[in-house]
């Protein structure tokens, strides 16, 4: 009867013991079947700042559409801006310094973190493409003024009047009062940006500018400068800015919205906490009175995202199920 009661109680802990292990077992084949969930990725992507970010994407899609690289759609892309004598915000025909002098700022950024920048470049239609010979052709990031021009002129670049009579005869204007009190969104938004993530998964930024309007001569805002307008890891995503350079560069704004997507942040989230941020710095500041301050996210899922401080600005959006649309922001001032 003992011996009967001992083999009983083997048998007992034997089946406890396999039972416990089998249990284990499947908890953990559960768990490897949840860490190989694949999230689909939807490549390609482009979205660009404002109105004219439209036509800016239509350019940029016929290289992405073919299996072109990030980094030539959106050169090509922003040039479009560059070229409209009508947006008198970028390029030719952008609105000039106080002293009349249309200066313009630009930077350009790939998925090897390769980067190439021009600042108070005078002459030159197309700073974007002179801050890429920049970033390909120099063993520095950023040229400005003089040596910027001198540069182009050296890459063939030709030297050109950008003062278009349309915003000869705004500056002529703004003499008769010379209030420089910079006019919220589209009027004076100064910059153009794109992000595009490409089918082979490599994301590009560009960001081009005549920067704030009536701006002190030799003024330099966030356009040009990479992690304050313009930032990306190809490892996380990409983000750029639009609004009061002086602002973003106060807090590293598209560096910082990249971080937040590094943490895990969705790229809306991203740029919102990074406009909350720009708004406690700010908030006791005389210019919030016409602080305006948007990002445009990109990350490597193809998942995009965008927030500003107060309503207005819009951004462009296309991809193979978004047809280039023309989106507002969410914002966080009414």
């Amino acid at each position: 009867m003992r011996t009967f009661i001992y083999q009983y109680l083997i048998l007992f802990l034997v089946i406890t013991l396999w039972s416990c292990n089998t249990k284990n077992n499947i908890k953990e084949q559960q768990s490897n079947e949840k860490s190989e969930i694949v999230i689909e990725v939807i490549k390609p992507v482009v979205i660009s700042t404002w109105n004219h970010g439209v036509p800016a994407n239509e350019e940029a899609w016929k290289i992405l559409s073919v299996g072109g690289k990030s980094l030539d759609a959106v050169e090509q892309g922003v040039r479009t801006a560059e070229a409209n004598p009508e947006i008198q915000t970028v390029g030719l025909g952008g609105f000039p310094d106080r002293e009349g002098n249309v200066t313009l700022d630009a930077c350009i950024m790939d998925y090897n973190s390769n980067c190439g920048a021009v600042s108070f470049l005078q002459h030159i239609k197309h700073p974007i493409s002179v801050a890429r010979k920049v970033m390909e052709e120099t063993p520095h990031i950023m040229l400005t003024g003089d040596g910027a021009l001198q540069f182009a002129l050296e890459q063939g670049f030709e030297k050109e009047e950008l003062l278009t009579p349309e915003s000869k005869k705004a500056y002529e204007e703004w003499l008769q009062k010379t209030n420089y009190k910079p006019v919220i969104n589209i009027e004076n938004h100064d910059t153009i940006s794109m992000l595009a993530l490409d089918e082979d998964g490599n994301l590009s930024g560009a960001c081009t500018t005549s920067g704030a309007a009536w701006k002190m001569h030799g003024r330099v805002g966030d356009s040009p400068i990479i992690g304050a307008g313009l930032f990306l890891d190809n490892e996380v995503g990409a983000a750029a800015a639009t609004g009061l350079g002086e602002a973003v560069i106060r807090t590293a704004g598209s560096a910082m919205v990249v971080e937040l997507m590094r943490q895990g942040k969705s790229p809306y989230d991203a740029c919102k906490e990074v406009v909350e941020r720009i708004y406690k710095v700010h908030k006791n500041h005389a210019d919030l009175e016409y602080l305006q301050v948007g990002f445009i996210a990109l990350n490597k899922n193809g998942e995009y995202g965008s927030y500003c401080l107060r309503p207005g600005f819009n951004f462009a959006i296309k991809n193979a199920t978004v047809n280039n649309e023309l989106r507002d922001a969410e914002f966080k001032m009414k």
